[in-house]
């Protein structure tokens, strides 16, 4: 556990993260529940050449998206750490939390960098 104690903020932050990978999962789910359908019914009309690929690369393809939105991944320890799901989360791992935080930090870093050039050039 860090030495400083969870803002609101930060909870408020995790809240909409959550809520953007719920809605991500939602989408996806709708997306898939369509396309294996449709992807069954072809592989089933043409079984003895596909040998259910299309299916399955939907399968795939399904598996791929929920390792990338790894919608639960941070939570554990999340509420021990300050910094909420980013504190838990590796800044630039290939997941959506990842490179999301990737993207935070480094317009964190540039802010900073900006912040410190305008007190510099008004001294």
């Amino acid at each position: 556990m860090s030495g400083h104690e969870m803002t609101r903020g930060v909870l408020i932050r995790d809240l909409i993260l959550f809520q953007i990978k719920l809605v991500l999962d939602s989408l996806k789910g709708i997306a898939l529940f369509q396309a294996s359908i449709v992807a069954a019914v072809i592989d089933v009309i043409f079984m003895p050449i596909t040998r259910g690929r299309l299916f399955y690369s939907v399968l795939r393809f399904s598996e791929r998206v929920d390792l990338w939105l790894n919608l639960y991944g941070a939570s554990e320890g999340a509420q021990d750490d300050a910094d909420g799901l980013f504190g838990t989360s590796r800044a630039g791992a290939p997941t959506f939390l990842g490179k999301l935080e990737q993207v935070v930090r480094e317009k964190e870093r540039e802010f900073v960098r900006s912040g410190f050039r305008r007190a510099r050039n008004a001294a």
